[in-house]
């Protein structure tokens, strides 16, 4: 986690997975005076050889070495230069426009070095804004409304005569958020100067780049730097064939035509439970089968375990230790038959519709890889170095296709990182302070470590809780199910992980996220003053229990 957390609980860069990390490399002298003061500050000053070594973490993404292959020397000689994709060798080509890939491209633009994007949908964003984060969002807070206004307006002294759910203008408005945001990323190109190639790229050597278009054509893009952000694609599973009518993934459960009287979920993982929230809350009996224990493994085990009850409240059923054997699809609706995960007496489970969310896998079928030498991982992901350069000379890759969290916003970290070492510049990503949110309600976002994760290291740790209960934004709403929870070094006071539950969890997470990149004592945000009343008091109070105690509990 950054300049000491990195040592201290473990750093999550792919360094194990990869075996072209630089190991050398020197912390700037800023950082390190900067974390020398810290402590000194905190705790009467000495730093000690876990916090020296800790600080690697953060040197490995910062330093930057401008001696490497690739790195384009006076970039800004190209700013301007938006010639047809094939007449000239541009400077960066970005293959794919999903989050990592039209940030990647645009950065690059930005920096002087003349630019191509080639997408294959022909319409930017990826799977995040045509058929993932941003319409998934927007059925989110759709459903919310509406079961907002059915169960809790009443006690607000807000009453209708009548009711309804209007699912075509529900959808109509999704779209209508996804065609504007698309439409805003090809404004975004225009105006940084980066060229949009629209087809399906398959590299024929390492810089060069063949495209199929949308128009039935076909192109050569070649460029000095070759970034591959093709994303990643759903995982599926033997014997469930995905159709996206009766068996969807999630790109169809975002497009049904009708609320379906039974859902099945297979997978509880972020994308399954928002949109098991999504049709539960428009009138679907929803069921989620597991095959793990637990619902998000990657979850702290307590906030997982009030997590799950807040679903259950919501009606949402869940059978974990199960997996799925058998579909029969030749009825009207679908027949799955499950049975325990360790072996066992089987059952039937019957619904109008299938969702399959076991999990995303990185997209590369089709790339021409194998015709470039590019190593990929026994998972399907492109090894990169720390300058998330492959083992091709000129050839990087970002986002979903690596190691690392499979999120947008890891993915633009990536892309913004990756196209400064290629300007021969500085680039960081620390995956250790890339946040999680589940958008579901109350939603659940955290950072940094799990409870789980500090005592596998053997960390010496404290604990400070706050429930929204004891919040007083939290009662005046009638919305204060959740809670704040932080993890310390008992000996520093350095903040590990931040955890919290709450209607706006993905908002307030941010706080954390910042104090942990600088590497913040739980006393840092317990005695900065929060506004009241505010949803973010109860950080500022669970930090008090960290250190000391709370006030309002």
């Amino acid at each position: 986690m950054g300049r000491h957390q990195g040592h201290l609980i473990g750093s999550s860069a792919p360094t194990a997975a990869c075996p072209f990390i630089l190991p050398n490399c020197r912390q700037p002298q800023s950082f390190a005076s900067l974390d020398r003061s810290l402590s000194k500050r905190r705790r009467g000053g000495k730093g000690g050889e876990g916090e020296a070594m800790a600080m690697a973490s953060l040197a490995r993404r910062r330093a930057g070495d401008l001696l490497r292959p690739g790195a384009v020397q006076g970039a800004a000689i190209f700013r301007g230069f938006a010639a047809a994709a094939s007449a000239e060798q541009n400077d960066v080509v970005v293959i794919g426009g999903g989050p990592g890939g039209y940030v990647a491209a645009i950065k690059a633009a930005q920096m002087g070095l003349k630019t191509t994007c080639i997408e294959k949908r022909g319409a930017l964003g990826g799977t995040c804004l045509n058929v993932g984060c941003i319409p998934s969002k927007a059925l989110l807070h759709s459903s919310h409304m509406y079961h907002e206004a059915k169960h809790a307006f009443p006690s607000h002294g807000v009453k209708f005569s009548q009711l309804e759910i209007d699912l075509p203008a529900m959808m109509a408005q999704k779209d209508k958020a996804v065609s504007g945001l698309t439409r805003g990323i090809e404004g975004l190109f225009k105006k940084n100067k980066v060229n949009y190639v629209k087809g399906f790229g398959k590299f024929v050597s390492a810089s060069e780049v063949s495209v199929n278009t949308l128009e039935g054509e076909n192109t050569v893009v070649r460029g000095k730097n070759i970034i591959i952000a093709t994303g990643s694609d759903v995982k599926s599973l033997p014997g469930v064939a995905i159709d996206e009518k009766k068996i969807v993934s999630s790109t169809g459960a975002l497009s049904l035509s009708e609320i379906p009287k039974k859902l099945v979920v297979i997978g509880a993982g972020y994308i399954g439970l928002e949109m098991g929230s999504v049709w539960g809350r428009l009138g679907s009996e929803v069921t989620v089968v597991e095959f793990a224990p637990d619902i998000v493994p990657t979850m702290d085990g307590e906030v997982r375990k009030q997590f799950q009850r807040m679903l259950e409240k919501q009606k949402m059923k869940f059978m974990l230790k199960t997996k799925v054997v058998g579909v029969d699809t030749s009825v009207d609706g679908v027949k799955l038959t499950v049975e325990p995960a360790a072996g066992g007496e089987q059952s039937t489970l019957e619904a109008d519709v299938v969702l399959v969310s076991a999990g995303r896998v990185p997209f590369t079928a089709g790339l021409g890889l194998e015709t470039i030498g590019v190593q990929i991982d026994k998972a399907g992901r492109i090894l990169v170095d720390h300058h998330f350069m492959t083992n091709v000379k000129g050839v990087y890759a970002i986002g979903d296709v690596i190691p690392g969290p499979m999120l947008a916003h890891k993915a633009e970290e990536d892309g913004v990182a990756c196209v400064e070492f290629i300007a021969g510049k500085e680039g960081h990503v620390d995956y250790d302070m890339v946040p999680g949110v589940v958008y579901t309600h109350p939603e659940v976002a955290s950072v940094g470590k799990t409870e789980e994760q500090v005592k596998a290291l053997g960390v010496a740790y404290q604990v400070g809780k706050f429930p929204f209960m004891a919040n007083s934004r939290a009662k005046a709403i009638d919305d204060a199910e959740g809670l704040v929870k932080i993890l310390a070094e008992k000996e520093t006071d350095k903040i590990l992980g931040v955890h919290i539950m709450a209607p706006n969890a993905g908002e307030l997470i941010h706080e954390a996220v910042l104090a942990l990149q600088y590497g913040a004592a739980s006393e840092d945000i317990a005695r900065t003053c929060h506004a009241h009343p505010t949803m973010s008091e109860a950080v500022k109070e669970a930090a008090m229990a960290t250190y000391d105690k709370p006030i309002h509990m």
